[in-house]
């Protein structure tokens, strides 16, 4: 067996080791760590998830061994060993690199919150120490492989750019193309993966195991992406789009099937809420360009809404409409209140538009608090707002009951998370089919250029106008389901800026983190952001702190987000295509450089 690395990397790794030796080094290290998580980590079970079993790994230990494993299996597709090439069709030692690191964090984040817990290091047992021990050798072994080159670098070798080239994703080589039978299966087990990973995150127990869930899936999902397979999968999903929807949809069915406490069928069913409603917003930023900052008040007229006509016992208007009704009344009445802010407001750009609409989110807080019947109407009981909303009944299902389905008890928070994807897949129906139409070509060129677009003939005021007014619907759609779950509509759930999402902030992060403009980018951003704050409840105090760092992380290292279109990718990276050629040029007039550089 030989390494084949040296075919696309230079030869001067941060540590001076022999490409071969190099990858021996790590891959032994990563089989100790694998086998360090079959000893016990810590001699008493005060430690979340029992780490003094030996022979079967538990809590912790299982991320370590995911991660020592996907590192033996990536350093294996460095020798020329049929079948395991395609792990890494980029031919990068970046993907190695981050999956080593990937379980350096793990273990060493476990050792120390073993040490942090239990008082000190004379806590941990020997299985501890070899994991430790494998994985920094592991990490040694994957620094010394020789560096990756890029193709548009112009800046030098150093430190700084070895990292943004780790975690840049790279162009993948040429693959074959493969029968539609076969791609067909890999999108399928790639949803089921994600189903599975996802069901795993949201059910961890405790906060250590979740934090250190977190280490893991960034550092693999980052690994996957530096080795070629996620947009290689791209690619597979937009030949085959029709299964790739359906993919995700039967996925997403399953997922409250996999739970056993309505508790995190609730984080679900929130979290499809707080997904649907950044999705519209994506409308007004990602794909009109218009800057949003009162969004939130569009789900809480259409909330208001639906819970004024649900037959509360506390709604001022007396009256009861089937479900179907309250929502066409929720996304109708939201679609009203998005036409008369945005006719007066939309001639405005930039940060005035921002202002006025982020007024417009308080104005409307403040009045559902002064409709009280003292400082005006009593229509929404003010501050108390509306409570006791009845469930939602849809052909004699009661959807605040549990119910047996093919075996499985379905409570109401698992009810209203299937009741909940069927409004997400009207959603994502009504987005891709508006990005692609003539308007959203329009929307596009509004956000590019205003100037120019009107120029060519577009009716900026009209275009934008529809954007902001579907966008509303959309998150007045959603916020008819939001008020009958929480059962409650008060003021105080629609802010600019919160502790607790769905607000303004929080929306707009979405966007922007996923990736705006894009159908699945605002999905998971939406659903990190309310994911991470709800399973780290003892880091709420400093969540707005965390929050703020990690988007200046990102926005240094990925500005397009964690989804990005093609259009976004050429504005926020250096890509080369629009190069002036070396070759063939005799005289370069004054003031003409290469445009890439």
């Amino acid at each position: 067996m030989t390494d084949t690395t040296t075919r696309t990397d230079s030869a001067n790794p941060l540590i001076p080791l022999p490409a071969t030796l190099a990858r021996h080094t790590t891959t032994a290290g990563a089989a100790l760590a694998l086998i360090g998580t079959f000893m016990a980590w810590t001699w008493t079970a005060n430690f979340p998830g029992d780490l003094t079993v030996t022979g079967y790994p538990g809590g912790l230990q299982l991320l370590t061994l995911t991660s020592a494993a996907l590192t033996i299996l990536f350093a294996l597709s460095g020798y020329d060993i049929p079948g395991l090439r395609w792990l890494t069709p980029a031919a990068t030692n970046a993907p190695l690199r981050l999956l080593a690191l990937g379980t350096l964090g793990t273990t060493g984040y476990t050792l120390g919150a073993i040490s942090t817990e239990l008082g000190g290091i004379v806590n941990l047992e020997p299985g501890a120490w070899i994991s430790g021990i494998g994985a920094l050798l592991a990490t040694t072994g994957a620094f010394a492989l020789p560096a990756d080159t890029h193709p548009t670098d112009t800046t030098g070798d150093n430190l700084w750019q070895r990292i943004r080239h780790t975690l840049a994703a790279p162009t993948p080589r040429r693959a074959r193309p493969i029968p539609d039978w076969a791609g067909i299966l890999i999108i399928v087990a790639a949803f089921a993966i994600g189903l599975y990973t996802f069901a795993y995150g949201i059910d961890t127990a405790y906060s250590e195991l979740f934090i250190g869930f977190l280490i893991t899936a960034v550092f693999a999902f980052a690994a996957l992406t530096q080795a070629g397979l996620i947009a290689r999968l791209s690619q597979l999903t937009a030949q085959h789009r029709t299964v790739t929807l359906s993919a995700a949809f039967v996925a997403a069915i399953g997922f409250p099937f996999t739970q056993n406490s309505d508790e995190y069928s609730l984080i679900g069913a929130n979290i499809l809420i707080f997904a649907t409603v950044a999705l519209g917003l994506n409308v007004v930023v990602g794909l009109a360009g218009l800057l949003d900052l009162g969004y939130v008040a569009f789900l809480g007229v259409g909330a208001y809404a639906a819970a004024l006509v649900s037959g509360a016992t506390q709604s001022s208007i007396g009256i009861q409409f089937p479900f179907w009704a309250a929502v066409l009344t929720g996304a109708g009445a939201s679609l009203v209140f998005g036409v008369l802010i945005g006719a007066p407001t939309l001639r405005l750009r930039g940060d005035y538009l921002a202002i006025v609409t982020l007024g417009f989110g308080e104005i409307f807080r403040i009045t559902m608090n002064n409709l009280n019947g003292n400082s005006g109407p009593n229509v929404t009981n003010g501050s108390r707002g509306i409570p006791a909303i009845p469930d939602i009944t849809i052909f004699g299902y009661d959807l605040g009951t549990s119910h047996d389905v093919a075996g499985f008890t379905l409570g109401k928070p698992g009810n209203y998370y299937l009741l909940m994807l069927v409004i997400t897949l009207i959603v994502v129906t009504v987005f891709r089919r508006s990005a692609d139409s003539r308007i959203g070509r329009a929307w596009v060129a509004i956000r590019e250029d205003e100037t120019a677009a009107t120029a060519m003939g577009i009716n900026g005021f009209r275009v934008k106008l529809i954007a902001f007014a579907l966008g509303a619907t959309l998150a007045g759609l959603a916020g008819t389901v939001q008020g009958h779950l929480t059962s409650t509509v008060t003021p105080e759930q629609y802010q600019f800026a919160g502790s607790v999402p769905p607000n303004s902030a929080f929306l707009l992060a979405a966007v922007i983190l996923g990736g705006m403009g894009t159908m699945s980018g605002p999905l998971i951003g939406a659903s990190l952001l309310y994911l991470i704050p709800a399973k780290l409840q003892f880091m709420q105090d400093y969540q707005l702190l965390l929050f703020g760092v990690a988007l200046i992380v990102l926005m240094r290292l990925r500005p397009e987000g964690i989804v990005a279109d093609r259009r976004k990718k050429l504005e926020f990276h250096e890509t080369g295509q629009l190069d002036i050629p070396e070759q063939g040029l005799t005289d370069t007039p004054v003031g003409v450089t290469k445009a890439g550089a």
